[in-house]
């Protein structure tokens, strides 16, 4: 009987989705360990879970679920379609975090399943973002609709359900939009993924949200339209056992994908809360968080970061210029401040990562070279990222141009922030295209990698963690034309996975010459480690490499900063050290220095040896 029992439940198949895009051939974009997790796909998968745990469905129906990230995994359709008819059809694939530039691939893929009368389901920020700021059939939703694809926009605690309950029922509505409606974090499902997905990243790295929402209006911002700007956070509680849940598994690096951490209103009891599990549990945490420039100001929010585990922050830059940084309503950045925020960081050891945008209105080709030498003479950051200004759907940007009726790239593929995808007052098309390419190399050269890496010895930071970034982000522009975010390890083509429109190329052909572009690109990454490796090593036991002082480790001080070019080359610059000023004279004795964080580069630290590559 209880065989019988057994062999009568149904099995509900749900298969959830993140797709890649493609790439400027026209083939999807995998790599055998990519660089980034999608906390997409962990979350909902962990709603997912807990829906089969409850059987939302009835006692009688079992859930079969499984996670595909096409960024490390190649989606065997035919596999799956076998796979549903021997349940019958029941179940659906469900896209998950669907970016714009991954919309067309992501129709590719539900093309398939819909011909064969599987249900499918999309969601993500494009969606969500076209239906929070345009009217709701722009930028190709309505392709959805003529496929039958369910459209479901906003945040899935609470509500993925519904859906399994509809797709069950043959019921699925065309559309579920909860743009209105964002739920609270505080107690439920936490984001999760079991090991075997999370191994094909690099260096293993699982990912959760510890909160949602961001107070800013950077106009080109697509997050703070579709997550709110009111700060929703997790409980410590939720967080431990986030932790501990991976912990289990052997899982002990988190990147925690808040838009602005240090935005976060819980941001001090999460940070207390690893600490006690880092030093009391003996959980050996290595955390990476993204951040504002004027975190530095949140006492004692740089030194718990450290001893939460935090090894890596992002910071969103932008840009030097203040009068750009005003034109995208990036007002909280305060050049005058970033120096100091930057020292800081190193003061803690801590690798700093910075975000940079190419092609606000004031720049051109030779503004661009010249603040890219200004911040690597001047600014203490490791490593620095080079993004186009991207009229993002579902940002304030695009939405101005939609309603002006001003010409954007057509094709949303490429619209992966590498891409130029509108015209630029002083560039053309090209000129912009062109810098972007010509700016990693022109801030990776190994004159200045050798400087980064000296002053990693002299401040702290993991020389060997930073030497592996620096391999991937002086490389993965150049070799395989994606940003390095979008990078991993040995790329993987299939001839198949070629987008639809575009002729499929012979086999033979398509994997000899995949073969020698291979040989080519990893004989230039051998010569590039080899090089790197030498570096790290004679820097770090160089006698007195503790001791190395640049004029970007310098402390912040009155007589010198106030002639850095970061402060005098610009009119906005200029502006900007007045207003400063003026407000110093009104409110009290204070200075461009206000209170050096680093004194002289720690330079009373000895050498020490290489850190190991984490």
């Amino acid at each position: 009987m209880l065989h019988s029992d057994i062999a009568a439940r149904r099995r509900f198949q749900l298969i959830l989705v993140k797709p890649s895009h493609y790439d400027d051939d026209g083939y999807v974009i995998r790599w055998w360990r990519a660089m980034t997790p999608s906390n997409s796909l962990a979350a909902v998968y962990g709603i997912a879970a807990d829906c089969a745990e409850r059987r939302v469905l009835g006692p009688d129906v079992d859930f079969d679920i499984e996670a595909i990230d096409e960024t490390n995994t190649r989606i065997d359709i035919p596999g799956l379609l076998r796979r549903f008819r021997s349940h019958g059809g029941f179940g659906c694939v469900a896209l998950i975090g669907v970016q714009s530039n991954q919309y067309p691939r992501a129709l590719d893929i539900a093309r398939s399943f819909r011909a064969a009368g599987i249900a499918v389901a999309i969601g993500g920020f494009h969606v969500s973002g076209c239906l929070s700021m345009l009217d709701g059939r722009a930028v190709e939703l309505d392709a959805c609709r003529e496929m039958g694809v369910a459209i479901f926009a906003g945040e899935a605690e609470g509500r993925l359900e519904s859906v399994i309950a509809d797709v069950a029922a043959g019921r699925l509505a065309p559309l579920y939009n909860h743009m209105k409606e964002l739920p609270g974090m505080d107690g439920v499902p936490v984001p999760f993924l079991p090991k075997r997905y999370i191994e094909r990243t690099l260096g293993s790295s699982a990912s959760f949200d510890a909160g949602r929402g961001c107070p800013y209006q950077c106009s080109f911002c697509t997050i703070i339209n579709v997550q709110g700007r009111k700060s929703r956070y997790r409980s410590a509680d939720d967080v431990e056992h986030i932790v501990r849940l991976n912990w289990a598994q052997g899982i002990r690096k988190f990147f925690i994908t808040d838009d602005n951490f240090a935005r976060n209103k819980e941001w001090e009891s999460t940070f207390d809360r690893l600490i006690q599990l880092r030093e009391k549990d003996g959980i050996p945490l290595g955390l990476m968080i993204q951040v504002d420039t004027l975190c530095h100001k949140i006492p004692n929010f740089m030194e718990k970061a450290k001893r939460a585990g935090v090894t890596k922050v992002f910071i969103g830059l932008e840009n030097i210029n203040p009068d750009n940084l005003a034109l995208a309503k990036k007002r909280q950045n305060k050049i005058t401040e970033y120096r100091k925020m930057l020292l800081a960081w190193k003061e803690q050891g801590i690798l700093t990562i910075a975000g940079y945008i190419l092609g606000f209105p004031a720049d051109t080709p030779e503004t661009i070279k010249r603040d890219i030498a200004i911040i690597q003479e001047e600014l203490p950051i490791d490593l620095l990222e080079f993004f186009c200004l991207t009229p993002l759907p579902g940002s304030e940007d695009h939405q101005t141009l939609w309603k002006n009726g001003t010409a954007m790239e057509a094709d949303l593929n490429s619209y992966d922030v590498e891409h130029v995808c509108t015209a630029h007052p002083k560039m053309s098309k090209q000129e912009w295209q062109d810098i972007y390419h010509e700016a990693w190399q022109l801030y990776y050269t190994p004159k200045h990698m050798k400087v980064l890496l000296r002053r990693a010895a002299a401040t702290g930071v993991p020389i060997g963690n930073l030497a592996k970034y620096l391999l991937t982000f002086s490389t993965t522009d150049r070799l395989e034309k994606v940003h390095p975010l979008q990078g991993g390890i040995f790329r993987l083509k299939h001839p198949s996975e070629r987008r639809p429109g575009l002729p499929r190329e012979n086999p033979w052909l398509f994997w000899l010459r995949f073969g020698c572009e291979t040989l080519v690109k990893h004989s230039v990454l051998t010569v590039a480690i080899g090089r790197l490796l030498i570096w790290k090593t004679v820097i770090a036991y160089t006698p007195g490499a503790g001791n190395y002082l640049d004029r970007a480790l310098t402390p912040v001080s009155d007589d010198g900063d106030e002639t850095l070019d970061l402060l005098t080359k610009t009119a906005g610059a200029r502006a900007a050290v007045a207003h400063f000023k003026k407000i110093a004279g009104l409110t009290g004795p204070k200075s461009l220095d206000a209170r050096p964080r680093v004194s002289a580069a720690r330079s009373s630290r000895r050498a020490r040896p290489a850190a190991p590559i984490a």
